[in-house]
């Protein structure tokens, strides 16, 4: 084998190769700055040229690329009972998703849904690695889009990294500026579609097209549409190396069992170049060609033979790359595989491995996971429309009024949670002769629209002689009927002040 130093073909520069597992030191004896640390400077200045790949997992890539962002663009278009479908409006203080309305008493619906993703991310880590950023993670799907854009008007890597290094002309000019004029065009679209997750959408794009936005929706919409531009067109691999928090603790959840985008060290190693018209085992060499197209094609520049590191996304475009290699070769695919750490090195059929995927670590995730989601979706389904919140009038706790009767003034803050008008009738209970009304119509009567609320200040009253003086337990009730004919009923506790 060669002794030079190998060529980092992701950089398009030579490097020192150091091992993942390596810190490097912040400074030698002397003082001077240790050549792994020079190397890490130089890698985050220098700029990722990915090779474009065909192969399965690119397939995917783009299918996941194609379905993330149907469901990403189109969602808010969408239109349930003459409303917008998915509509976060903070100005109303409600989120409408479908059928269902939840208000700020909802919170806890939200709070759970964050702790069910954060169990499933653990979960599939745990199984699979790190699949959610290789084919989902937004930055990575962005990344793509750019990257598209990118390859259709420069060019594949070699023609980039030619127009990059040429100096500036009409041509270079040219292709720069329709390149950035694409991707801004993207990244205002994309900004514009998620304020309209928050704003209705079909209003949003009529102020956008009068200019009659307010400043806080033209705020957001830049923001975002820079934060885009600037993410998925510059810093790209840096966000998921330097910025992703999910990078440094996903080695908690992962273990040797885990399937991951793994080299198979035992069967390529020694590597080097040869000709397909030797026999490489005889040579005493590895399946391993050291074409270093696993390199050229990663999105984070990384050398997947070096082992699993941080910077890993999982993306699987080194497969694609090692298996056309493989078939060019006529050597069996699999070089570099999904597999686990413990198929390598104790040879491990893909079958054995699956065996072991149901470890104590999987079973309990999925366990907890499975019990939280049972208890959201029971909740959720049984969880009741009309809510009623009892507010006593601290001014006046208690007076008798002309006709011998003790009266209290009470505001209830009725709240129907459903698509539905709702026809309500107020009751009280707990004091002989007690009634109620409102204080407004002098009817026990309330008509409540579809998915608001209604502030009802009521009197309630009951005979004074027939009630001792103090604090007495009463329950008002609230029975309703909905449009469609289903009942809905609360029963709320209040106390009933008798002066003496």
């Amino acid at each position: 084998m060669s002794s030079e130093p190998p060529v980092n073909q992701a950089h398009g520069k030579t490097s020192e190769a150091v091992p993942a597992w390596q810190p490097p030191r912040v400074r030698q004896a002397g003082g001077g700055t240790s050549p792994q640390v020079e190397k890490a400077l130089s890698d985050v200045r220098s700029k990722i040229y990915p090779r474009s790949v065909t192969g399965i997992f690119a397939r995917w890539r783009i299918v996941m690329v194609f379905v993330t962002q149907l469901i990403f663009y189109g969602l808010p278009w969408l239109q349930w009972n003459g409303r917008q479908a998915v509509l976060f409006d903070l100005a109303a203080r409600k989120f409408y998703i479908f059928g269902m309305v939840l208000w700020p008493q909802d919170v806890i619906y939200l709070a759970v849904l964050l702790v069910i993703s954060a169990f499933a991310l653990f979960l599939f880590t745990a199984m699979a690695g790190r699949l959610f950023c290789g084919y989902a993670c937004p930055q990575t799907v962005y990344t793509e889009i750019f990257m598209w854009v990118e390859r259709r008007i420069e060019g594949d890597r070699l023609a980039r990294i030619r127009l990059d290094e040429q100096p500036w002309n009409a041509r270079k000019i040219r292709l720069k500026v329709s390149k950035h004029i694409v991707w801004i065009l993207i990244a205002w679209w994309t900004g514009s579609t998620f304020i309209g997750y928050f704003a209705p959408i079909r209003e949003l794009g009529m102020g956008l097209l009068t200019l009659s936005l307010g400043p806080w929706q033209w705020f957001w919409m830049v923001f975002y549409a820079f934060a885009t531009w600037g993410n998925a067109g510059f810093m790209r691999e840096a966000v998921c190396k330097y910025m992703c928090p999910y990078a440094r603790f996903q080695s908690v959840m992962v273990d040797d069992d885990t399937f991951v985008v793994t080299y198979d060290h035992v069967r390529g190693e020694p590597r080097g170049g040869r000709s397909r018209r030797i026999d490489h085992k005889e040579a005493g060499m590895g399946d391993c060609v050291d074409c270093s197209l696993c390199v050229q094609v990663c999105p984070t520049g990384i050398d997947i033979r070096d082992g699993l590191q941080y910077m890993c996304i999982g993306c699987g475009a080194c497969v694609d790359a090692c298996d056309t290699v493989m078939d060019k070769m006529n050597y069996e695919r699999g070089l570099i595989r999904y597999t686990s750490g413990r198929a390598i090195t104790d040879g491990m059929t893909q079958g054995q491995v699956r065996k072991r995927m149901l470890r104590p670590r999987v079973l309990v995730y999925s366990a907890i996971l499975g019990l939280i989601m049972m208890a959201f979706v029971v909740s959720l389904a049984t969880r009741t429309t009309l809510r009623v919140d009892v507010i006593r009038d601290r001014g006046a706790l208690g007076r008798e009024v002309p006709g011998g009767m003790i009266e209290n003034v009470y505001r209830l803050q009725i709240i129907n949670t459903s698509e539905s008008p709702l026809t309500l009738t107020l009751g009280a209970r707990g004091v002989p002769g007690l009634s109620i009304v409102t204080a407004e119509e002098n009817t026990a009567t309330v008509e409540v629209g579809a998915a608001s609320n209604k502030m009802v200040p009521v009197v309630v009253r009951a005979p004074a002689g027939e009630v001792s003086s103090g604090l007495h337990e009463i329950e008002l009730t609230v029975d309703g009927q909905y449009l469609e004919g289903s009942q809905a009923s609360v029963v709320e506790r209040s106390s009933f002040f008798v002066p003496r």
